[in-house]
């Protein structure tokens, strides 16, 4: 028996993790491809933000209707149903003949990652056994790193040869298979055995109740200020490589090599969390966070950029997988959907204002060190938060 489900657990990890790579190809391939976009359609820097902000806008939409509807019709149905969303936008946007077809296809595609991100965190949280639960969610996230490998790669062989277009392609086709592993997936146990599925009133309600209002409070603040520096350093890199006076090509190869380092970032990340704790992971790799955008900003000569751009990979990437084990574990089963949904969807407010503040600021002269350090600012308030106001939640049972 424990056996098959030691098996059970490997399966749901491999295609709820195939999922999360071909989101993650989508997300960092649309850094390039704005890039791309801006020597093409001759983008403003203004204009350029907005890409990245109304894929944001998407996922504040996607996070908040889905996570409601995950505690209503279960985890499973919303799982394949944001899958399909994105797959069929990432599609159709490859057509897209102007910017603004484009940004209304990116709202869509936004809203499938959105919606899809918490509730395969929340879907695995609630099968794997409570002492490897903080571990298997960490080692979810870590395919986020193989999709931007894969994004890197492919925004360097086939974007400066055969275009963007066939890029966004060849990244949308691949997820229709992960939709049909999805199929046969079972759903999630707990949310099976509830006897009662409160209204989506009720749930909202919940999650501002006494008993958990501490823990939205310290996830809406933790996951504001991870997503508002993430889209605004991330979704920038090759165009700050650019604007540092590196050819476009040379930047797609130096994002490649600083992608390399989210991996080591997320295994280690998954080998401490059991270790040392949630909120030990999300403030030492916040803090590291913080440290290398301050000198990723300031970095003037290649190497520096390269290592500072490594370590941001490593740390920024791990305090994700962290954020993604530690929120699902605040709320109980009937609101965990909802309550993971609604934090997810605040954060990706600051998804919307971080690349709009890079192309505002830029706009108006500010430099790429002053745009970093405000980055890392916002990433201390995030670290004061889990460290002062935080539960810790490591192998605790689910309530």
């Amino acid at each position: 028996m424990k056996a098959q489900k030691s098996l059970s657990e490997r399966k749901l990890l491999g295609v709820a993790g195939l999922g999360w790579m071909f989101d993650a190809l989508d997300v960092g391939i649309l850094s390039f491809i704005i890039a791309a976009l801006q020597i093409e359609w001759k983008l403003t820097p203004e204009e350029m933000s907005w890409i990245g902000s109304v894929n944001s806008i998407g996922m504040a939409v996607g996070a908040l209707i889905f996570g409601l509807l995950a505690d209503r019709i279960g985890r499973k149905p919303v799982f394949i149903i944001t899958l399909l969303l994105f797959s069929i936008g990432s599609g159709l946007s490859a057509l897209a003949p102007t910017l603004f077809v484009f940004l209304l296809l990116r709202f869509f595609i936004g809203m499938g990652l959105g919606g899809e991100l918490p509730v395969a965190s929340t879907l695995v949280s609630e099968t794997v056994a409570p002492e490897k639960r903080g571990k298997t969610v960490v080692l979810l996230e870590s395919f986020w790193a193989f999709g931007w490998l894969l994004a890197a790669l492919i925004s360097y062989f086939i974007i400066p040869t055969y275009g963007w277009q066939i890029a966004l392609l060849i990244t949308a086709l691949p997820a229709f298979y992960a939709l049909y592993l999805r199929i046969g997936l079972p759903d999630s146990p707990r949310y099976l055995a509830l006897e009662k599925k409160p209204s989506f009133s009720q749930n909202i309600a919940k999650v501002w109740s006494k008993e958990v209002r501490k823990q939205t409070i310290v996830l809406w603040v933790l996951w504001f200020t991870v997503v508002f520096s993430y889209y605004g350093m991330f979704l920038w890199l090759p165009s700050v490589m650019v604007l540092k006076g590196f050819s476009l090509i040379k930047s797609f190869e130096y994002v490649l090599i600083m992608t390399l380092a989210q991996l080591p970032g997320y295994f280690t990340a998954a080998w401490l969390i059991e270790r040392a704790g949630r909120k030990f992971v999300l403030v030492t790799f916040l803090l590291g966070t913080a440290a290398s955008a301050l000198l990723f900003g300031t970095a003037e000569t290649l190497p520096l950029l390269l290592a500072s751009g490594m370590f941001l990979s490593f740390f920024n990437l791990g305090a994700w997988g962290a954020l993604y084990a530690y929120t699902p574990e605040q709320y109980p089963t009937e609101v965990r959907g909802t309550g993971a949904g609604m934090a997810a969807s605040f954060g990706r407010v600051g998804g919307i204002l971080g690349p709009l503040a890079v192309g505002y600021l830029m706009s108006s002269g500010s430099s790429v060190a002053t745009i970093f350090t405000i980055f890392c600012l916002s990433i201390i308030v995030g670290v004061v938060a889990v460290a002062f106001f935080g539960r810790e939640t490591k192998q605790r049972e689910l309530a």
